[in-house]
């Protein structure tokens, strides 16, 4: 979709239309692909938007001087958007619905609103990033049928064209969906390859987040985290975990740290992200560890800067994990 926003002197910002000649009638393509730059009295932004048959995708940083605008959608095109907030915070209030969307860090939903028309506040002090997959209505009416109950349900809206949210709070991106959200922003196929991978990925998601909001619609009796708080101090855990990756903390450390005990940060860890406080950790650092090598990082650069005891307990790791040693993934 266009988006225009209004600082706060009145004047408004057009970001433009992302290839309208090509999104409206783009069967025929493989994939195409914009980066762009803006830099205006708001703030900095830079996209990448990339087109393929009947998919949309959009990520981005947004660095804002002016803490809350007016936003507003222009020649809005009829698609279900997979919203995926990486970093800061924002709130985007719907004047049109009478709705209010709040982004944390690592926090996802889907979205469907014909119509935008509103205010926006994001935090001035962080970066905003983000990635959004924007799905063509009819496309997504076919791929979603048959699927799960929670799904077919906002489907259902959808055909109606109804404004709908999948869930009434964003859920917590888990560590495959930043796997596959980190494949997106960096493929490095082209061509014909690149449009299979990407379909691929984004049917994945969409898959996943399913998968989510069923978790969240019927929990389980033996669910540990009971509150908001509770799950709060899980997310707080997890961002601290990531920004001390090569020193972490312990067990006991964390769980003080994030207001809560070792019982309820291991299982609600677990409960949340379908992993383990360290498996988590390590699948984080072995993602990144495969980035610098591509990069044209040393073996003993990448266990170093990563926090690894020797390169021997790398490359040990690294293959497991990879099913090949650093040497073959370079």
């Amino acid at each position: 979709m266009g988006i225009m926003f209004q600082d706060t002197s009145g004047r408004w910002v057009d970001l433009g239309e992302p290839f309208q000649h090509v999104f409206t009638d783009n069967n025929q393509i493989q994939v195409c692909e914009r980066r762009e730059k803006f830099s205006h009295s708001l703030g900095d932004i830079e996209l990448v938007q990339i087109i393929l048959p009947n998919i949309y995708i959009v990520h981005g940083d947004m660095r804002l001087k002016d803490p809350k605008f007016r936003v507003r959608a222009t020649n809005t095109f009829d698609t279900v958007e997979l919203h995926f907030a990486l970093t800061g915070d924002g709130i985007v209030e719907n004047h049109v619905y009478n709705a209010r969307y709040s982004f944390s860090p690592n926090m996802h939903n889907i979205f469907y609103m014909p119509e935008l028309d509103g205010i926006a506040a994001y935090s001035c002090k962080t970066p905003f990033t983000f990635l959004e997959i924007h799905l063509k209505r009819d496309y997504f009416l076919a791929i979603t049928q048959n699927t799960t109950p929670t799904l077919e349900r906002f489907a259902e809206k959808v055909a109606g064209s109804k404004y709908v949210t999948i869930g009434n709070e964003c859920m917590p991106i888990t560590l495959d969906m930043h796997r596959c959200l980190h494949e997106i922003i960096n493929c490095r196929f082209k061509g014909g390859l690149k449009q299979l991978f990407l379909q691929s990925k984004c049917i994945e998601l969409l898959a996943m987040q399913a998968e989510a909001v069923e978790a969240v619609a019927h929990p389980e009796d033996k669910r540990v985290l009971k509150s908001g708080y509770e799950k709060d101090c899980i997310l707080y855990a997890r961002e601290y975990l990531l920004e001390h990756l090569t020193d972490p903390p312990s067990l006991q450390e964390l769980a003080t740290l994030a207001g809560t005990n070792t019982f309820k940060l291991k299982n609600g860890f677990r409960e949340l992200f379908n992993t383990t406080v360290f498996g988590y950790l390590n699948e984080v650092k072995l993602t990144q560890a495969r980035e610098l090598l591509l990069s044209g990082f040393t073996i003993k650069d990448v266990a170093d800067q990563l926090g690894y005891s020797s390169v021997q307990h790398f490359g040990t790791a690294f293959r497991k994990k990879f099913g090949v040693s650093p040497g073959k993934a370079r």
